[in-house]
């Protein structure tokens, strides 16, 4: 489609308030943008496309506190709703491509779905590398309830697993199955857990957190190819031992869901690429969630965040903007992860260059750790400290800074530190 075409386009969408909103995706940030809209009285149609057939659900339970074994799940709202705030859910259905020219979705069985505006939450898949004799069929990974109620059916047989990756999710269905007494080797690629996320200094503790919890780190480390003897897999490592194991975990990242967004023409780089509105280089289409790579102001660049906070958020402004209220999507990400007794929070985004500043003792099991980039305050990892997660969010959001004496003095009380702008170096985020 031309520029020229959609600017016509974009002109038209700005004189009259869309009336028909059709959203491609069924997790959080599908889910919330839906809800968002009847809650700012948005009073058109709504129409949510999933490809997976149960009722939208909670993610991070599956790998966080979520027991495989109970085959429980936790809907993030409940069926009644939809139908009380006139949603239509189409769930088991998959959106096959976009008539930019027509504004119409046309799904797999050649059913097509007008729009006035299509945001595509399409989220991610987990990246699967090319192993030799790797069986797919065999194999496990951890991303969705189907993922979940098959590793369930083979929990009962499982004295070990070997886990590739050692990431979040990884290292949370790590803690679960050493909760179960099954044995664990977990194999990472580089030189240290989660170091795509965290400082060396957080990544060392829990080198030795889940060391002592009996986990086995292979690091700088992949898998050479896999095997079978009569009853268990083989693995062969890069660096030649083998471990003989009952099954094969793939936890090593994911890929954005954006061929539908590149079939259409538009803009994707690690994502579906949008403006700061959240918006594609078509007026008529956003993208929200796990599937957009957007301008971060805290990172100065565009980004892709796969987490709660980030889906929640960015739904939130598309609604807003949809309903007359555009703004620019400038909310600090921030993370969790839930790792056997160890509860990880992130607030901010830090670079490998930011140098780390010790607030309390990690022999306790509580404490952070305040990365800053020259005298800036970019970001605070902590274990078991939610009051200082608070305080990073609220200091971090306001564009406001901690000297590093009172980071790492933990005499000095963080709470007023948060109301009292004078003793930070306040700065502004551009």
């Amino acid at each position: 489609m031309s520029n020229d075409t959609d600017r016509v386009k974009g002109a038209a969408f700005s004189r009259a308030r869309a009336e028909r909103i059709v959203i491609v995706g069924s997790g959080q940030a599908a889910v919330e943008l839906a809800a968002s809209l009847r809650q700012r009285r948005f009073a058109g149609s709504v129409i949510l496309v999933g490809d997976e057939p149960d009722l939208p659900y909670q993610r991070p339970p599956l790998s966080k506190d979520f027991h495989p074994a109970s085959r429980a799940v936790m809907p993030l709202r409940a069926e009644s709703f939809y139908a009380a705030n006139s949603i239509e859910l189409r769930l088991g259905v998959v959106a096959q491509r976009i008539d930019r020219d027509a504004c119409v979705v046309v799904l797999a069985d050649g059913t097509p779905l007008p729009y006035d505006h299509l945001v595509l939450a399409t989220g991610a898949r987990n990246r699967v590398p090319a192993i030799p004799g790797l069986n797919l069929g065999t194999s496990l990974e951890l991303r969705t309830l189907v993922h979940a109620r098959n590793l369930a059916t083979r929990l009962v047989e499982l004295r070990h697993v070997t886990i590739v990756g050692g990431g979040f999710i990884g290292l949370e269905l790590a803690c679960l199955l050493r909760g179960r007494d099954i044995e664990v080797d977990v194999i990472e690629a580089g030189d240290r857990l989660m170091g795509r996320m965290l400082s060396p200094v957080m990544s060392d503790y829990f080198r030795q957190f889940h060391t002592k919890a009996g986990l086995r780190l292979r690091f700088r480390n992949t898998v050479r190819s896999v095997g079978r003897d009569p009853a268990r897999e083989v693995v062969t490592l890069a660096d030649g031992p083998t471990i003989n194991t009952d099954a094969i975990v793939m936890a090593v990242g994911v890929l954005p869901n954006n061929a539908l967004a590149r079939a259409a023409g538009l803009k994707v780089d690690n994502g579906i690429v949008v403006d700061a509105q959240l918006r594609t280089d078509d007026p008529t289409i956003s993208a929200i969630g796990d599937c957009a790579a957007y301008p971060n102001p805290f990172s100065g660049g565009l980004v892709r965040l796969e987490s709660v906070q980030n889906a929640i958020d960015q739904a939130r402004c598309v609604a807003a903007r949809l309903t007359g209220s555009p703004a620019p999507y400038r909310s600090l990400p921030w993370f969790w992860s839930n790792q056997g007794s160890a509860r990880l929070q992130i607030a901010g985004l830090a670079g490998d260059g930011d140098r780390p500043v010790l607030r309390g003792d990690p022999k306790s099991g509580e404490f952070s750790v305040f990365l800053y980039r020259g005298e800036r305050l970019i970001a605070v990892e902590s274990v078991n400290k939610p009051s200082d997660h608070m305080f990073a969010r609220r200091i971090l959001s306001a564009g406001l800074s901690v000297p590093r004496s009172m980071a790492t003095d933990i005499g000095v009380d963080l709470r007023g530190l948060a109301g009292a702008a004078a003793v930070a170096e306040s700065t502004p985020i551009s």
